[in-house]
């Protein structure tokens, strides 16, 4: 009788999955080395000076009960097509731990290593994404060693463009070299080909190069070009490594790939915190407020998952002592990540931290919750499994089945209601 429920469960469970899906693409902005959420997502002016520093005020959002740090004025004016969420936490106060709960969900501290959930969802979309772009790719570098394969192996790791999207021409490793024309490079292949004399697989060997020469010179090239942008566009985005980076991104949702890591860097602010943020701030205020009304406009908002944040947050109490001079330290116990778009819903916020920002009083989000609810969204089951070469098949989200690691898919901001069979 058990056998015939848990069975049944399994049917349930496969026909939910399959009508959950919402989203087709993902892009992540990973702002690495952890952003402040008391000067972004999660402001606390009340707290005083030594919390607060240099940002006392706030900036009403469009949506009532809704504000958010004084610097990100423009994504105050469309909280309404993403929502904050205010209660992510795991514990760790170190780059490499934080790194690997947030971009593979497991925090359940078994001896396997995990691969990023790029690096799954690329697993999972293999027989159904049909790009001749990679289905993974980081602009410009991965955050991490673990954004990697891991278990699944090197075939889904992140494509790291390199490059800098800011310049005239954005040289794309691999791909994007300002120097050789396609003159040259036909002239190259014809020599190529007059060599090739010896006994081959003559017909593999042109179909793999007919798929790299697309690669390369085909309309995917033209993913990479923002010269064929209006500058209109680039401005509004921002002409600096982060704007155009998400930009870049935006193209790579309308070609079709799966999952986009934009990583920006320089969030890890021991030191001169607020110097550094107030030119850092402005910049993710105007990228991401961009890419957002860029992708509404276009109406691929709501087939994209958009998420913003890092590994963890940074400390609410600002270090004013010596050496670290109005400094920030990491901080992972409570902190905060932006959600829009691909099912997820806006105007919301889920979580709740105390009056300093220092603790999640309501409602806390581990990361395998936000992962796996990321999973649904994409049609995948995050209580499904993924198969290793030596221990057979694993689960997806080893933590999303151990109640002490997590706290439940996010189905309050989600347009999915929860199944039967969960509750």
């Amino acid at each position: 009788m058990r056998k015939l429920y848990l069975t049944l469960i399994l049917l349930l469970s496969l026909s939910f999955v399959a009508n959950a899906q919402r989203a087709k693409s993902v892009i992540l902005v990973y702002l690495d080395g952890g952003p402040a959420q008391t000067d972004t997502f999660d402001p606390k002016p009340a707290a005083g000076r030594n919390y607060t520093g240099n940002y006392k005020g706030t900036v009403k959002s469009n949506v009532e009960g809704i504000e958010l740090g004084e610097k990100m004025t423009q994504l105050a004016t469309m909280a309404d097509k993403y929502t904050l969420v205010r209660g992510l936490t795991h514990g760790s106060n170190a780059h490499e731990t934080g790194h690997y709960a947030m971009i593979t969900g497991d925090t359940s501290g078994g001896a396997v290593v995990y691969p990023s959930f790029g690096a799954v969802i690329s697993y999972m979309k293999r027989d159904t994404y049909k790009g001749i772009l990679p289905c993974y790719i980081s602009v410009t570098g991965a955050n991490s060693r673990f954004n990697e394969g891991g278990f699944l192996g090197n075939e889904y790791k992140s494509f790291d463009t390199g490059g800098r999207p800011e310049t005239k021409v954005y040289e794309v490793e691999g791909l994007v070299n300002k120097f050789i024309s396609r003159e040259r490079m036909d002239s190259r292949m014809a020599l190529l080909n007059g060599f090739e004399s010896m006994p081959m697989d003559k017909e593999k060997i042109d179909s793999l190069r007919g798929v790299n020469m697309e690669f390369i010179w085909g309309e995917s090239r033209e993913c990479f070009n923002l010269a064929n942008e209006p500058d209109s566009v680039r401005q509004r985005y921002g002409k600096n490594r982060l704007g155009q980076s998400c930009l870049v991104a935006r193209k790579l949702v309308e070609a079709g790939v799966p999952f986009i890591n934009v990583r920006t860097t320089g969030w890890d602010t021991h030191k001169k915190h607020f110097q550094k943020m107030d030119a850092m701030l402005p910049n993710l205020d105007r990228a991401l407020s961009a890419l957002i009304a860029d992708l509404d406009a276009r109406g691929l908002l709501d087939s994209t998952i958009v998420l913003c944040g890092g590994e963890f947050g940074r400390s609410p109490k600002v270090l004013w002592e010596a050496p670290w001079n109005g400094g920030r330290a990491h901080f992972g116990a409570a902190f905060s990540y932006l959600v829009a778009g691909g099912g997820f819903q806006g105007g919301k916020v889920l979580g709740k931290t105390d009056k300093t920002g220092e603790k999640v009083i309501e409602r806390p989000v581990a990361p395998c919750d936000l992962i796996g609810t990321v999973y649904l969204l994409m049609g995948i089951d995050p209580y499904g499994t993924l198969p290793h070469v030596s221990e057979g098949n694993l689960p997806i989200l080893p933590s999303l089945l151990n109640e002490k690691k997590s706290h439940g898919l996010l189905y309050e901001i989600i347009d999915v209601k929860k199944p039967d069979y969960e509750k």
